[in-house]
């Protein structure tokens, strides 16, 4: 005999109805059990699907399942596997308990979600730039999505890297010049995932002109980005084997991206951008052991004298240090997380972007002063743009 229940959820799937449900408490211990599952409408070019979303302690995996099969799938999955269900609609939240002996109990509040949503395909993706369920060439090639537009499992964190990266330079997208060709240079690029995701973002759907360089000292790498976009007729995105120090073939950027520079690559990458005059700069620092040698302080001391403070307190003496500068220089700094904590630890992004009126700040230079000279420290970046700072500035 079917339940009352069972029929409300076979109704609400069926109607459109159903907004959110929030499957967890595994019924037995399984490893191939997710400890919790979230399942979601989204629309895909074959109509209403229902997204589900298997939530495991290192991975998220997810299928899509067509609507007039999901009913079936929710429901099956509440009879054996789970006790407890919280399920979302226009007119109530619904929450179900199950007994050991699969009996449910019901009960019915006030809706936190008071209306269907506007638009259900981006219900899931948070309106990602980069949609699942539509291949983008490039995701494809370097084997983060399938030819038919769905993310390998493996790949669920790189995918959502790629998409926040691609969130924080939308942000800024009006600090950049619309009437001419835009240069763009990304130091230390690696394999290439964000360069040919701005390529992608900027010259394919946007339809913008422009001009994006990547630049490493890894030449098989290199060799790989260059024959990729050869293979995708990415005509004005090239690559180059090279030093970020050491590179002087440009007079002026737009853009300067940096993911990951070592140490004080991260500050060269900086000093460039600035004397290129780059209205956008975003740069996620990596490995900063300089200020770990210099910084001391006796009122710090029951900081400083414990290794791992130190090395954390330092990495952010340093990231501090850097945007203050950017900022004596007429920028707008922004410190942002880059990407979930959990995955790396490297995961703090600078994104700065320069006013209008380019003129020096004298408050913020006489706090970036204070600061060093309380922490007894002498930033790079401080000494590669020596020639910009207030007459006062320390040499």
């Amino acid at each position: 005999m079917t339940e009352q229940w069972q029929q409300d959820i076979t109704k609400w799937i069926g109607n459109g109805e159903l907004l959110q449900a929030t499957l967890s408490q595994p019924r037995r211990k399984d490893a191939a059990m997710a400890p919790k599952m979230i399942i979601r409408p989204i629309e895909l070019k074959n109509g209403l699907y229902y997204q589900f979303e298997y939530h495991f302690s290192n991975k998220v995996t997810h299928d899509n399942v067509a609507g007039s099969r999901a009913a079936e799938r929710v429901l099956g999955l509440l009879q054996e596997n789970y006790r407890q269900a919280l399920v979302k609609t226009p007119e109530a939240d619904v929450q179900l308990l199950f007994s050991k002996k699969g009996k449910a109990a019901v009960l019915k509040k006030p809706p936190t979600v008071g209306a269907r949503p506007a638009s259900l395909q981006h219900n899931r993706q948070k309106q990602r730039v980069l949609a699942e369920g539509k291949a983008a060439p490039f995701l494809v090639e370097l084997g983060i999505m399938t030819p038919e537009g769905h993310v390998h499992a493996k790949k669920q964190d790189k995918y959502r890297q790629i998409n926040r990266f691609l969130e924080m330079v939308t942000d800024v997208l009006a600090y950049l010049p619309k009437d001419r060709e835009l240069t763009i240079v990304d130091f230390g690029c690696g394999k290439s995932y964000l360069t040919f995701a701005l390529y992608h973002l900027l010259a394919i759907e946007q339809q913008r002109k422009i001009n994006i360089i990547g630049l490493d000292l890894k030449a098989d790498v290199i060799a790989f980005c260059k024959a990729l976009a050869e293979k995708l007729g990415y005509e004005k995105l090239q690559f180059l084997v090279g030093d970020i120090a050491e590179y002087e073939e440009l007079q002026a950027a737009d853009m300067v991206v940096t993911l990951h520079a070592c140490d004080t690559a991260t500050d060269a990458a900086l000093a460039k951008a600035v004397n290129w005059g780059a209205s956008v700069i975003m740069s996620v620092p990596c490995c900063q052991h300089e200020l770990f040698k210099q910084v001391s302080s006796d009122a710090l001391t029951p900081l400083l004298s414990q290794g791992l403070l130190k090395e954390r307190f330092a990495a952010l003496a340093t990231d501090a240090a850097r945007g203050n500068l950017l900022e004596v220089l007429g920028y707008k700094v922004q410190m942002l997380e880059f990407v979930d904590p959990e995955h790396t630890p490297k995961n703090l992004l600078i994104r700065a972007v320069r006013s209008e009126q380019q003129e020096l700040s004298m408050k913020k230079w006489e706090q970036y002063e204070q600061f060093r000279q309380f922490l007894n420290i002498s930033p790079s970046l401080e000494r590669m743009l020596s020639g910009r700072w207030p007459n006062r500035a320390s040499q």
